[in-house]
Parts: C-alpha cells; sequence; structure tokens
C-alpha cells in the first residue's frame, strides 16, 4: 500500500469518530514524546534497588529457582520462586533500556540500549555489575517506539509511549484529528499517519549451566556463546569465561527478525516473512540451512523433535491478518514443510512439554492443547480473564508439572498435571497507573 493509500485509509477511518448527540468525545491513544539521553547517564544509571512491583512486565526467564521478569525498558525483577505457591520479590536490577536477558551459572547477560552488560547475581538479593561490552546494539524497538544510537555524538534518541484516555467536549462541526487504530494500538491521527509513512520506508558443554527463556526470547545461549538478535542482525558474544564476555561475529538475518529458540545445536529464528533454521554445530559461526516462509506477521518458534510449532498473529506491529498455529515438519532442516495450520485468535508466545502445547492468545487468554499428533492437536482448555503474553513449562519442579505465564496482568503460575484443568497456583498482578492496549 503506497502511502498516498494510507492517507485515503486514515480519512476514512476519521468518519467512523463523528461526534456524539451530546458533543463529547472519548479517546484512548498512545502518547510519543521524544527523549534522548547520553551513554554517559544510561551506564550511570545501572544497579540493585529495593524490591517494587510489576507495572509493565515484558520478557521472562528463570534459572534454579529463581524468576528474572524484565520492566520494560527499565530493569529486572528478581523473584525467589522456590515456592512456586508463594513466590517473593527479592530484589529489582535497574538497567535502562532493558529488554531481554540470559544467565550462564551465575553471570546475567542483560541489554541496556547500546551495550551488553554482565552482572554477578550470585547473591540476588543485591546483583552488581561486573563487565560491559560498550555501543554492540544500534537501535531497538520497545511497545512499537523505536530507538536508535548515534555512536558519533554517544546520545540514545528513545520514545517515551504513555497510554492517555480522555473525554472532551466538542461542537458538532469539529474537525480536529481524532484517534484511530493503527496495529493494535490507538493513535492520534496525525502521529498514525506518520507511522504509515515511516513503515513503507523500509550440544552445551555440561561444566555449564544455563536458565530458560521463553518463547519470545531475543537472547539465548549455547555452547560458549551468547546470541542476540535484533531487526536485522545476530551478534555473537564468546563466553568462553562467562564474567568476561567478548563481542563475536555479526550475522545479517533479513529484514524483520523478532525471537530466537535453541533446540540442540540448532537455531530456530522467527521473523515477520518466516522462520529461519540455522546450524551452530560451529558455534562460532552458525550457518543458514534453510528459511519456512510465511505470510508478514509476527512468530514466535518452539521446538520438539522433528516439529517446530509457530505462531502466526496480525494486529499490533506485526502486520498482515493471520491467526493461526502452523505446525512444521523440520525433519528435513533444509526443506521444511507445513504439515498443518490451526485456526487461533491473536496468538503470541508458545511453550511445549510434549505432548502438552500451551499457546498465549493475548487478551483472550491461555489454552492448553494436546499435540500428540501433529495432524490432530486438540484444544484441552481456555482460561479467559487474563491477558497472556508468554510462557514456560518447568516440567516437574517443586513437586508438580509448573507452567509461568507472564501478561499484562502479571506473573501468573499453574499446576499443568492435568492439561484439562489447569490449576492456577500463584499470581503477581500488575500495580500500574495506566492500562496498556
Amino acid at each position: 500500500m503506497r502511502p498516498n493509500h494510507y492517507f485515503l485509509f486514515f480519512a476514512s477511518l476519521l468518519g467512523l469518530f463523528g461526534c456524539t448527540d451530546q458533543c463529547k468525545e472519548t479517546r484512548t491513544f498512545r502518547r510519543f514524546t521524544p527523549q534522548t539521553f547520553t551513554a554517559a547517564q544510561l551506564r550511570q544509571g545501572v544497579g540493585s534497588e529495593a524490591p517494587r512491583t510489576l507495572q509493565n512486565p515484558g520478557k521472562i526467564y528463570t534459572k534454579d529457582g529463581f524468576l528474572f521478569i524484565n520492566e520494560v525498558k527499565e530493569g529486572l525483577h528478581i523473584i525467589d520462586n522456590r515456592n512456586p505457591a508463594s513466590p517473593r520479590f527479592v530484589s529489582f536490577l535497574k538497567i535502562p533500556g532493558n529488554g531481554d536477558m540470559a544467565i550462564r551459572n551465575n553471570i546475567l547477560y542483560a541489554d541496556s540500549y547500546m551495550d551488553l552488560v554482565a552482572f554477578d547475581i550470585s547473591d540476588p538479593t543485591n546483583p552488581r555489575e561486573i563487565n560491559r561490552v560498550n555501543d554492540v546494539f544500534q537501535n531497538g524497538q520497545f511497545d512499537g517506539a523505536w530507538w536508535s544510537y548515534n555512536t558519533t555524538t554517544a546520545v540514545v534518541a528513545d520514545q517515551r509511549v504513555d497510554y492517555v484516555t480522555e473525554t472532551i467536549s466538542t461542537n458538532c462541526d469539529n474537525t480536529q484529528p481524532q484517534a484511530v487504530w493503527w496495529r493494535g494500538g490507538w493513535f492520534m491521527a496525525a502521529d498514525a499517519m506518520s507511522f504509515a509513512q515511516r513503515s513503507n520506508s523500509a550440544a552445551s558443554p555440561a561444566p555449564n549451566t544455563s536458565g530458560t527463556g521463553g518463547s519470545m526470547a531475543r537472547f539465548t545461549l549455547y555452547d560458549n556463546y551468547l546470541y542476540t538478535v535484533g531487526n536485522q542482525n545476530m551478534q555473537l558474544f564468546a563466553i568462553h569465561n562467562p564474567d568476561q564476555p567478548k563481542k563475536g561475529a555479526l550475522i545479517n538475518l533479513g529484514w524483520g527478525i523478532e525471537t530466537i529458540f535453541p533446540y540442540k545445536d540448532k537455531l530456530f529464528i522467527g521473523s515477520q516473512t518466516g522462520m529461519h533454521i540455522y546450524d551452530a554445530s560451529n558455534p562460532e559461526k552458525p550457518t543458514h540451512m534453510s528459511t519456512f516462509q510465511h505470510a508478514r506477521v509476527c512468530d514466535p518458534v518452539v521446538v520438539n523433535d522433528n516439529v517446530a510449532y509457530v505462531t502466526l498473529r496480525s494486529g499490533n506491529f506485526c502486520q498482515g491478518f493471520q491467526n493461526q498455529l502452523d505446525v512444521v515438519d523440520i525433519t528435513n532442516l533444509y526443506n521444511p514443510r507445513l504439515i498443518k495450520s490451526y485456526p487461533m485468535q491473536n496468538p503470541h508466545g508458545l511453550g511445549v512439554d510434549f505432548p502438552d502445547l500451551f499457546i498465549c492468545e493475548g487478551q483472550h487468554g491461555l489454552k492448553s492443547f494436546d499435540a500428540s499428533s501433529a495432524t490432530d492437536i486438540k484444544q484441552l482448555e481456555h482460561l479467559t480473564g487474563m491477558n497472556a503474553y508468554d510462557v514456560i513449562p518447568l516440567g516437574r519442579y517443586a513437586g508438580m508439572e509448573t507452567l509461568l505465564m507472564v501478561g499484562k496482568d502479571g506473573l501468573y503460575q499453574f499446576d499443568y498435571s492435568n492439561p484439562r484443568r489447569l490449576r492456577q497456583i500463584s499470581v503477581l498482578p500488575v500495580k500500574r497507573p495506566w492500562d496498556r492496549s
């Protein structure tokens, strides 16, 4: 769709938001406020703090009975989860511009806008920075807002996103710009038009132990390497000495890269146009094996044996109109083929503990499935009344089959010993002054 078509599209939408008989208008939209930070400000802003409540949770990670929940762009909540029925906040690790994490032994790796930072988490109540690789990430995206780093000026340009709901009085001839729905959120018409134009421009060694991330992760570990994916590239870091990460190869992956999932010595990379499979048998130089292509949508992926499970969703900034689960035969990694597609509502993250499969449906809740047969996957339960973003099935843990699920409402834990009747173990609710769409 050419830019002038976007104008016609938004102009037609504006006609749907005419005045009411009372000549009042209620609108909710994302307000983008430009922000800039110097590298020095960001690097000085890292540190351990007292625990705080969840407000805007993102990615989840678990290791050795502790949970690490990303507070988008703010840092990490560290939670003692050795008793899933009573999880306990122990500290907050402030990391400006943080979105992802991974852990090897007692070393936690996290992004802080343009830098990779390593922390010693031997004492979870007081994690401390021990190393940093400067200027390795050039741009990224949080909640639909892009940030970029200027290496010449050492300045990050970002945007603060506020969700604003307001009711205003209007006269019935008011022609002021109104809010429109654009890829999963409300925008002022001028902001939406601007965004539309911008869119058109363009086997592990035994001595080491690593944690477990969700399907939405952009960080993963294999052998002596940390793999991180951005919008276009995969950046490697050598961690032969875990407390001294070293910048490694940079591999171009193409456009629209979103997630990375390791399985044995292979890397499965989700993008907006397909699932890429890379061979990491030489961990220093992963090589492209094949790509399973699909329509332009978001697609996290998880793998079990010779089957990959890929969720495709529309809305937000994913583009496209498909909402489905694709089940892909990867027996031949050089020629993946579709086995079957299953309709979904708005699938986000997913997790598999075969034959149990769990899919987050965003505002539509959480679903469990029996995936024993790839050609006949059966839904077992659908929990509503929650907004589900990503899951991690832990298997047998603390005397039960434990499932972690994070969403805009908080962190939920379920016992899935009976996947037909998930039993809620606990919840850490979100407490924030706004509601995110």
